[in-house]
């Protein structure tokens, strides 16, 4: 099969189509031919050296897939060969096949294309464990998601709005804040020419917000912990600011915030399949209604893998952006 390798930590263009043998899906597992696989910031930094594959993962990049189940292992019977789906994986997306456990695989929403299904997995299994789950943002709080148009920004304010939050995000030029208020933001934020806290609190009546979910850390994190209210929630999921930051932890105490944070690709496959459980109960229905879905910036075909990547890089993207695969 076809694949895209790594061949040495630096950038785009050590992103090389290379032959590989085909895996062999496990007892527990199904094999996909990949039709789309989605390019995600953590396939930037696995590809910079710096976010190694799991133990027992595929040295292939890429965390989510879509195709067609090609074969399946001798503990699956909730797939067959042909079915569409989608799935999160560990690495290995960028391939013409690849493995995937059955728990951490969901079927493709109806009249959806792979494109787009591949453009699921990563952002909203990492949204809906982080925003529901670990902050448990719920109906009539305010939401402060900074990246709003990044693709975890744009399921963040889909998924909010549909759960009844209001919702203030932050970008970083005009167009993007015209795109997110078509996602359905309540406020939306120009960071590179307003003072975010000054609006999140004028916005909120100096309220603050109930919760933030926050890929920028760096000297951002203490500008959100002013920004809660009490009893707030603030969920780190990436640290493109640097993860090193000096705090003054008295307003965590007086207003009881609670900070956390989390990474999905080493978690284990029970803890993903208690999400993808959760997907299918409470949003799929949404996005079959097109109330919900991954919002595709542009596509590549596999063997452009670098020119994908070099636009994620710039960060002139809204959305997701897909490499195609197999036809």
């Amino acid at each position: 099969m076809k694949a895209v390798e790594i061949t040495e930590p630096g950038g785009p263009d050590v992103l090389v189509l290379a032959e590989r043998e085909q895996p062999k899906p496990g007892g527990d597992e199904v094999l996909i031919k990949v039709m789309a696989a989605g390019v995600n910031r953590p396939d930037v930094v696995q590809r910079k050296g710096l976010y190694p594959p799991p133990p027992g993962a595929s040295d292939i990049p890429g965390l989510e897939v879509a195709g067609e189940i090609a074969e399946v292992g001798s503990n699956v019977d909730a797939y067959k060969v042909g079915d569409r789906v989608c799935a999160l994986i560990p690495g290995g997306g960028y391939a013409e096949y690849c493995t995937a456990n059955v728990n951490c695989v969901l079927p493709v929403p109806n009249a959806m294309s792979m494109e787009m299904a591949a453009g699921i997995p990563e952002t909203y299994f990492t949204v809906w464990s982080n925003l529901f789950d670990r902050a448990g943002l719920k109906s009539g709080e305010t939401l402060l998601v900074h990246g709003g148009s990044s693709g975890i920004g744009a399921t963040a304010i889909q998924l909010a709005k549909a759960f009844g939050a209001t919702v203030i995000t932050t970008v970083g030029n005009d167009e993007k804040v015209q795109f997110c208020k078509g996602l359905g933001a309540d406020c939306v934020i120009n960071y590179r020419t307003q003072d975010f806290v000054e609006q999140v609190k004028a916005f909120t009546d100096g309220d603050g917000v109930n919760v933030v979910l926050d890929m920028v850390g760096g000297d951002y994190i203490p500008k959100n912990i002013d920004l809660l209210a009490p009893d707030g929630r603030h969920v780190s999921i990436a640290f493109l600011g640097g993860p090193q930051v000096e705090l003054n932890m008295l307003p965590v105490m007086l207003k009881r915030l609670t900070l956390t944070g989390s990474t999905l690709r080493a978690r284990d496959n029970g803890f993903k399949g208690d999400i993808a459980s959760a997907l299918k109960a409470h949003v799929w229905s949404l996005m079959e209604k097109g109330e919900a879905k991954p919002i595709i910036h542009s596509t590549f075909p596999l063997s452009e893998a670098s020119k994908a990547h070099a636009l994620m890089e710039e960060s002139r993207h809204m959305g997701k952006i897909i490499l195609t695969v197999c036809e």
